[in-house]
């Protein structure tokens, strides 16, 4: 039996998701790049040592993820860190992170729904449905065709019912998580010669640890999941208990998967060879251990985790909308829930509708690093946003958990995450800057005189 939470325009959203589900919104959206998308990438650049840049990843979002956990169990809302920020430090920062949110969450969508068509177009062209000539088609290509198609049916299961999207999303993380937990068992007793050669690398960083924090910070896009539990707080059954289990576990365990996978990886092929295969690079290391059968079960499980991604990213994107408008800094039209769904439709029209125009585009990669950036600045804020409200100690503050180490683990959470954007690519840090700017633009433009309620 579902609880509901009422909103200020009279609506109301449905908490229909449990502990099970919160997870899945954060382990399937963390899966998606860490594994399928970037262990080419990150042991081109580093080795086995890759692995090393992913538990650095880990530890910076645990130190965050426990600031989070306190602030949501005070203020479970729609929004999340957005809500957290406007509450701890003010309209400008929450609304210059709540409409960075918002982007940032369709840009990686975005990301997502095109590696989605790229993993369902190699599965045709594996299994010789088509030929590499097929897969241009028109104006579009059949990669994006597959994404924007995708797009638009995450949007309508989404707007007909979150119980529908949690459904889903259990469902594909639980089937996904066997295949993984089957290959990575498989593959890493290979390598250390349990059932063939020994084939452990002679050099654990064969590159030295330079680049081991700039690939830190390259893969830190692989655990914006947690946050985004936060972001559907509301949407959360017993959020006290659900919303820091799910925020910390969920960590944990993609974390472990990340490190085992990137071991693997990198054990199996130099960097030389390993970083041109890019994307691809998870599917050569299944060819290595289990031949073409490997590599159709690992496209699929591809394909899954894509979904997964994309389906929480999209949730999340249209429930931090629906926070902003709540409190005005958007229209209040926004905000409107479907009498019959208990759905933000057109928070989740909208950012349906955008996701998939950028899709079209075909450009998302950089996208991707962009929506790190904004969500580091996020994360970072965040931390802040607790010391502030500690230490002022509205009334209204009764949090079910509170952060181990504080304040130890909000100052390091916090200086971590601001370090890390310094390790990204220029371009990235300068969209994420004009994104802000843009954001306190539309801040003084629309919002200036709004005044929130519960603000410390």
């Amino acid at each position: 039996m579902s609880e509901r939470t009422e909103t200020d325009d009279g609506g109301e959203l449905d908490r229909t998701i449990g502990l099970a589900g919160a997870m899945t919104i954060g382990t399937g959206t963390m899966i998606g790049a860490g594994i399928f998308v970037f262990p080419g990438l990150a042991a081109g650049r580093a080795g086995p040592a890759a692995a090393v840049s992913f538990a650095i990843g880990a530890v910076i979002a645990l130190l965050v993820a426990l600031p989070t956990s306190e602030l949501a169990t005070a203020m479970p809302q729609s929004g999340g860190g957005y809500y957290f920020i406007s509450r701890g430090l003010g309209t400008l920062p929450g609304a210059v992170v709540g409409i960075g949110l918002t982007l940032g969450l369709m840009f990686a969508s975005a990301f997502y729904l095109v590696g989605l068509g790229e993993y369902a177009a190699a599965i045709l062209l594996e299994a010789g449905v088509i030929g590499a000539t097929d897969v241009a088609v028109g104006p579009l290509d059949l990669v994006l065709l597959f994404g924007i198609g995708a797009g638009l049916l995450l949007t309508v299961l989404s707007i007909s019912g979150t119980e529908n999207t949690e459904s889903l999303q259990n469902a594909v993380v639980g089937f996904l998580l066997a295949i993984l937990a089957v290959f990575l068992s498989i593959s890493g007793l290979d390598i250390l010669g349990v059932l063939g050669d020994s084939s452990v690398p002679a050099r654990f960083a064969p590159r030295g640890f330079g680049p081991v924090l700039s690939t830190a910070a390259l893969v830190f896009t692989s655990y914006l999941g947690f946050a985004q539990i936060a972001t559907v707080a509301e949407d959360i059954e017993d959020p006290d208990r659900n919303l820091p289990l799910s925020m910390v576990g969920s960590v944990v365990l993609v974390a472990v998967l990340y490190v085992v996978t990137l071991l693997i990886a990198g054990g199996t092929f130099a960097p030389d060879v390993i970083g041109p295969m890019g994307e691809t690079a998870i599917v050569e290391v299944a060819r290595e251990y289990l031949g073409l059968a490997g590599v159709v079960v690992i496209l699929v499980a591809g394909l899954l985790a894509t979904i997964s991604s994309a389906n929480a990213s999209i949730l999340s994107a249209s429930r931090a909308l629906y926070g902003l408008s709540s409190d005005a800094i958007v229209p209040a039209s926004v905000a409107r829930i479907n009498r019959q769904y208990g759905t933000p439709h057109f928070a989740l029209s909208f950012v349906g509708g955008v996701t998939v125009v950028l899709v079209a585009t075909g450009r998302t990669a950089v996208l991707a690093e962009v929506a790190s950036f904004l969500h580091l600045v996020m994360y970072g804020l965040i931390c802040v946003a607790l010391l502030v409200i500690r230490r002022r100690d509205p009334a209204w503050y009764d949090p079910a958990f509170e952060c181990p180490g504080y304040p130890a683990v909000p100052v390091v959470g916090g200086v971590a995450s601001f370090a890390l954007i310094a390790f990204m690519q220029p371009l990235s840090r300068l969209l994420g800057v004009v994104l802000s700017l843009v954001a306190v633009a539309w801040y003084f433009l629309y919002a200036r005189d709004i005044e929130l309620k519960d603000a410390v």
